[in-house]
């Protein structure tokens, strides 16, 4: 049994690959796959598969899907970009006899109207078509997004934002990656949409006053109007797609976008989510 994991030389592809090393599956039953191979070497000289895969050559994506009975299609970075890379990848992994796709979505992709869910929902729409059996997950928020910022919240004082008093589900990039490998080393998947998120929801300013008590420092939530934050953005050195993406983003998490009541995320990984409060604690201690 063949597991294809995309974007092998990613954040959540490799923390797939290696929790499914840790489940005990055969390294030579990973293919890890990846623009850069060289960055894969190390999976390599422990018995994975690496192959080269650029969602801009359909030939090359079939070449690396070749052999495997299972395809993780990691979503692209690149927003504009997203959704022909998605189907090249789709009707490669169609091509070369896989049977089953899973697709890490967004969460609520059927309906939320943030610029990040379009690509998604179109992606979705195509695999469902596609005639592979498919599974769906829909990954909520990353803590990481809000981690990866600690030392600018500390800097500045204040956690800014355009979410007003909307909640968000999020969890670790290691819990949505152990509910990939779940799905990828168990039946009965096909055909699911999974709703992923964390099991405790909070709003912005919980998460300021979360890490106010794990740093012993007062920090506030700055609520600011969209165009404020995206400049904000802009003058922390963002790429103007990617500010605009993620002030949108916050609007949709304003409006519910991003939170979810389902279960799902702690049912397939088999233990509570990562909390607020442990992903601050790990953050500080790093």
């Amino acid at each position: 049994m063949s597991i294809a994991v995309t974007g092998a030389t990613g954040q959540l592809g490799r923390l797939v690959v290696e929790d499914l090393l840790r489940r005990g599956v055969a390294p030579h039953d990973i293919i890890a796959t990846g623009r850069d191979t060289d960055r894969l070497a190390d999976l390599a000289e422990r018995g994975v598969q690496a192959r080269r895969a650029d969602f801009a050559d359909s030939a090359g994506l079939t070449e690396a899907f070749t052999g495997a009975r299972k395809v993780l299609l990691v979503s692209t970075t690149t927003v504009g970009e997203r959704f022909d890379n998605h189907t090249r990848a789709i009707d490669a992994a169609k091509r070369t006899g896989a049977q089953l796709i899973a697709y890490t979505s967004t969460l609520n992709a059927h309906s939320a109207n943030m610029i990040l869910a379009d690509a998604h929902s179109k992606t979705e729409r195509y695999l469902r078509d596609s005639g592979v059996p498919w599974v769906v997950l829909r990954n909520g928020w990353y803590l990481d997004n809000y981690t990866s910022q600690v030392p600018l919240y500390l800097q500045t004082g204040a956690v800014p934002g355009s979410a007003g008093t909307g909640r968000v589900s999020a969890a670790s990039r290691r819990d949505y990656a152990e509910a990939a490998a779940t799905v990828l080393t168990s039946e009965g998947h096909a055909g699911s949409v999974y709703e992923l998120g964390g099991d405790t929801a909070f709003t912005l300013a919980e998460l300021a006053d979360a890490l106010s008590t794990a740093s012993g420092q007062g920090v506030v939530y700055h609520d600011l109007p969209v165009e404020q934050y995206r400049s904000a953005l802009l003058g922390a050195g963002l790429p103007a797609e990617m500010a605009e993406v993620l002030s949108d983003s916050d609007l949709g998490l304003g409006r519910g976008e991003l939170f979810t009541g389902s279960s799902d995320l702690r049912r397939l990984i088999g233990r509570p989510t990562t909390t607020l409060a442990d992903a601050l604690t790990e953050a500080l201690r790093s």
